[in-house]
């Protein structure tokens, strides 16, 4: 029998290899304005691109990673992936253009594929139901400690080394959460269970999946909670910068947004066992969807000037992640229930076509951004209605025992 780590150390390796992504997004906020002034200084709202680029990558990569988890293990697909990764940071860190830069991002993002769902991949071999959700609340709780402090080691590296330093920071980030894993998690996936990859099992797999309504349902459910995320994130630093001129202490902000929402992860974990899944969501969705509602009748009335107005704006992105730790990890975990015998290749299915998806809403929608939150309101009230009509009707397994899979 392979030894087991603690539950503990489990759960910080599982966060520190999600946290791979986190990492890669916020500690790039800081860096937009000076990316946009040496590389793209006539269409600085271009910069929001490095985001969501980088997001796209991660999208087609997680096609890929989940079968070849599936065939080869699970270890040696995400240590691949992060030395795709590690290039790619290399290559960013060069870039003398944003087109440069942005093909450097998307092959971040095919890298970062590897932890991205393969990690899921691990959790869901060990763990199911809402066992496995209340396990994910706890890696979610610590993964968000991340975007906490992603903005501020950001601007922090920019200040003593400008921001091309960044990529070798991630190239240290990768080193010490791949180093963790190749040194501590045993292989999850026996030799016996691995499945061939070839195409026709691939696409059994796949046809499998997409023939599932409650899969596909709940596909586009993540896709839609994407689109919020991204909308809110691309949007948020360009906020801070030009309509509230606090761009010098952006980092400090957010640092508290994430903080804020870690608590959603928390609240999560508390009561996912008893309301169940899909309940969790659907009420948070509900609520966000007022929540948009409300910012978007301010954004209409445009009393930016307000004494309010910046902690009404700080409030509701707050809430907009907060949403995000009661919402994601429910909603994979219930995507996942009948794909147990496929864990990888079900995993990359709902992960690419939700994170594209995703990237799809957002991208607009930060090209939009006219100087205030009223296309990111727009955008997240439109997606919140949406995912909880349909989220009303997924079904949700009756509870199971908070046990290992053996």
């Amino acid at each position: 029998m392979p030894r087991r780590l603690s539950r503990a150390e489990f759960v910080a390796l599982m966060a520190m290899l999600f946290a791979t992504i986190a990492f890669s997004i916020d500690a790039m906020l800081p860096a937009l304005p000076e990316i946009a002034d040496e590389l793209t200084p006539d269409a600085p709202n271009r910069a929001q691109l490095i985001i969501t680029s980088f997001v796209l990558g991660m999208g087609i990569g997680t096609l890929f990673t989940g079968p070849l988890s599936d065939a080869y293990g699970r270890k040696p697909v995400i240590i691949g992936g992060a030395v795709i990764y590690i290039i790619a940071s290399g290559l960013a860190w060069a870039a003398n253009s944003l087109e440069l830069m942005l093909a450097a991002r998307v092959l971040q993002g095919l890298g970062v594929a590897g932890p991205r769902v393969v990690a899921l991949a691990i959790v869901r071999d060990l763990y199911e139901g809402r066992g496995m959700a209340q396990l994910m609340s706890f890696v979610m709780m610590v993964f968000t400690l991340v975007p906490a402090v992603a903005p501020a080691i950001g601007a922090g590296i920019i200040a003593v080394a400008g921001w091309r330093a960044i990529f070798a920071a991630f190239v240290l980030f990768s080193l010490i959460s791949v180093g963790w894993l190749a040194l501590r998690q045993e292989e999850t996936l026996p030799i016996e269970k691995r499945r061939p990859f070839k195409l026709t099992v691939l696409a059994a797999g796949v046809s499998e999946v997409v023939r599932n309504r409650q899969v596909m349902l709940t596909i586009v459910v993540i896709g839609l909670s994407f689109g919020i995320l991204f909308s809110t994130l691309v949007s948020t630093q360009p906020v801070f910068d030009v309509l509230f001129d606090r761009g010098d202490t952006f980092h400090w902000w957010f640092a508290l947004i994430a903080l804020i929402a870690a608590f959603g992860s928390v609240l999560n974990a508390r009561i996912v066992m008893q309301l169940g899944m899909r309940r969790v969501a659907s009420l948070s969705f509900l609520a966000q969807g007022f929540a948009a509602a409300a910012m978007l009748v301010v954004a209409a009335m445009a009393q930016w000037q307000a004494p309010w107005a910046f902690g009404f704006y700080v409030g509701w992105t707050a809430s907009v992640f907060f949403m995000a730790g009661l919402t994601i990890g429910n909603l994979n975990a219930l995507a996942l229930v009948p794909m147990g015998h496929i864990a990888g290749m079900a995993a990359s299915i709902v992960g690419a076509i939700s994170t594209i998806g995703g990237v799809a809403i957002a991208a607009p929608v930060g090209l939009a951004f006219d100087g205030t939150p009223l296309p990111a309101a727009l955008g997240v009230l439109i997606c919140t209605t949406a995912a909880y009509l349909i989220t009303r009707q997924l079904g949700d397994p009756a509870p199971t025992p908070v046990t290992e899979r053996t």
